[in-house]
C-alpha cells in the first residue's frame, strides 16, 4: 500500500475557491506534514458532487487532499494548460484547437451526466410547458416575441398562453451550461448554427444576461413573462419550474434523471475512444434531448508518481462507489459500458 495512504491524522479536505496564490502555501504546508495536496479547477456544474466524492475519498485516504477550484469550464481549461494545476474539469470536450496549445496528452474522463433545461416565470400557469427544438431556436433567436405566438400553441393544447412580451433571460459569463445549450440549438436550427454558433460563450440575438445558474434563475424569478435555461439538477434543488422538449424521435420528454442517461446510453455505443462526444439531440425514445456529460481533464504523463497514484486510485474509485452517490445530488450515473471503457482509460495514465 503507498504510504500517503495509510496517515490517520491529516488536516481535513480543502475544497477552496479562488485560492489564488495561497494554494502553493497550503501546499508547502502539506508537503511538510508528509500529506499530499492535488490541485483541480474548472466546471461549476459538478462542483456538488465532485465536493462530495473529494470529502468521501478524503476520509478513505487521510493523508489525500483535493483541492477544487469551482471557477467555470473556461478557467479550468486556461489553468491546465497553463500547468497551474493537475487536473482540469469542463462541460465541453476539449476542441482539437484547444489541445494543440500544449505538447501534453490530455485524457477526458466522464464523470456523471446532466442536462439543461428551459425555466420561466409566466403568472398563475400552472401547466408544464412543452417546447419543440424549432420553437426553442426561434425563441432565444427572437423571432418569437410573445407567448401567445401560434407557434406555441400546437404543444401546449387547452394552455391560455398570455399576449405578454418574452423577456429571454441568458448567462453573461462563459460557461460550459451555455456551451450545450448552444451545441443543441446548433444541430436543430441551421439559422442558429450560421448566425450564432455553439460555445461557451456566443454573441446573443436578444435578452438578458446575467452570472451563473443563480444569476439567471434569480433574474427569471424577477422578471414575469421571461424564458432562459439552468442546468437540471440546479432547477431541482432550487424548485424551479422548467420545461418539457421534444427529442430527436418526437416524443416530448421530461428531463430526469432517466432520461438524461438514456441519452448517454443511446450515444455510447459509438463512444469515441477519447470519449470527446456531443450527446445533445441524441437518438432513443426516452432521451432527454439537451443532456451532456461533465469531464475531468487529466494530464497522461504525471512525473510526479505520488500525485500519478493518487490520481488513478481515485479515478477508479469514481468510478466505481463514487457512482452510487450521484442520483442523491439529482446527478445521473454513467451508463456501465461508458464505465468499463474509461477503466480501461486509467492504464494511459504514466
Amino acid at each position: 500500500m503507498k504510504p500517503w495512504l495509510t496517515g490517520a491524522s491529516a488536516l481535513p479536505l480543502l475544497l477552496l475557491m479562488g485560492c489564488g496564490s495561497g494554494s502553493q502555501v497550503v501546499s508547502n504546508q502539506a508537503n511538510k506534514s508528509g500529506s499530499l495536496l492535488i490541485n483541480g479547477a474548472g466546471a461549476t456544474f459538478p462542483y456538488p458532487i465532485y465536493s462530495k466524492w473529494f470529502n468521501e475519498y478524503h476520509k478513505l485516504h487521510p493523508n489525500l487532499k483535493i483541492n477544487y477550484q469551482s471557477i467555470g469550464s473556461g478557467g479550468g481549461i486556461r489553468q491546465l494548460l497553463a500547468g497551474t494545476v493537475d487536473f482540469g474539469a469542463s462541460d465541453m470536450p476539449m476542441t482539437d484547437q484547444m489541445l494543440a496549445q500544449t505538447n501534453k496528452k490530455i485524457l477526458h474522463f466522464p464523470t456523471v451526466l446532466g442536462a439543461d433545461v428551459p425555466t420561466y416565470n409566466l403568472p398563475g400557469l400552472k401547466a408544464q410547458l412543452h417546447f419543440t427544438p424549432q420553437t426553442l431556436a426561434e425563441l432565444f433567436l427572437g423571432n418569437i416575441k410573445n407567448w401567445n405566438d401560434p407557434r406555441l400553441a400546437p404543444a401546449n393544447p387547452g394552455v391560455n398562453l398570455p399576449k405578454h412580451e418574452i423577456v429571454i433571460v441568458h448567462r453573461s459569463d462563459g460557461s460550459g451550461t451555455t456551451f450545450v445549450w448552444t451545441d443543441y440549438l446548433s444541430k436543430i436550427s441551421p439559422d442558429w448554427k450560421s448566425k450564432v454558433g455553439a460555445s461557451t460563450s456566443v454573441n446573443w440575438p436578444t435578452g438578458l444576461g446575467a452570472k451563473g445558474n443563480e444569476g439567471v434563475s434569480g433574474l427569471v424569478q424577477q422578471t414575469p413573462y421571461s424564458l432562459g435555461y439552468v442546468e437540471l439538477s440546479y432547477a431541482l434543488q432550487n424548485k424551479l419550474p422548467y420545461g418539457i422538449v421534444r427529442n430527436a424521435s418526437g416524443n416530448f420528454v421530461k428531463p430526469d434523471l432517466s432520461s438524461v442517461t438514456a441519452a448517454a446510453a443511446g450515444a455510447a455505443a459509438n463512444m469515441p475512444a477519447d470519449f470527446r462526444v456531443s450527446i445533445t439531440n441524441a437518438p432513443g425514445a426516452n432521451s432527454y434531448p439537451i443532456s451532456s456529460f461533465t469531464w475531468m481533464l487529466i494530464p497522461a504523463r504525471l512525473p510526479d508518481a505520488a500525485k500519478r497514484d493518487a490520481i488513478e486510485g481515485f479515478l477508479h474509485w469514481m468510478l466505481t462507489d463514487g457512482q452510487t452517490m450521484v442520483e442523491s445530488l439529482d446527478y445521473a450515473p454513467l451508463p456501465p459500458q461508458v464505465q468499463s471503457k474509461e477503466l480501461g482509460q486509467i492504464s494511459e495514465i504514466h
